[in-house]
């Protein structure tokens, strides 16, 4: 599990510092048009933070099935990670928020 929090920490770094908003399912296939209507250094800070934020669950998940000797623990907090992570990134990155206002 701790390679899956280290390659959301990676993904997470690459999308807002690299640059890489091909990494971005959706915002790759756009036309340079349709790109330019959204603002995607904010969209990129929301991916990060969400990668980070799953990244930390699963982190504190290892660490405590570690602690408690109980490793159902690290399967909870990663499908919690999961559960909640990903429809917040969806929901988020999708809103109005992001669009310019022309």
């Amino acid at each position: 599990m701790i390679v899956v929090a280290i390659v959301f920490i990676i993904l997470g770094i690459l999308i807002k510092y690299g640059k890489m908003y091909f990494l971005i399912a959706g915002y790759n296939t756009m036309p340079k048009e349709e790109q330019e209507k959204y603002n995607i250094k904010a969209i990129a800070s929301v991916f990060r933070n969400a990668m980070f934020g799953m990244a930390l669950l699963i982190i504190l998940g290892f660490f405590a099935a570690k602690w408690f000797e109980d490793p159902k623990i690290e399967q909870y907090t990663f499908w919690s990670s999961m559960l909640i992570g990903v429809p917040y990134l969806l929901i988020k990155s999708n809103s109005k928020k992001y669009k310019i206002k022309e």
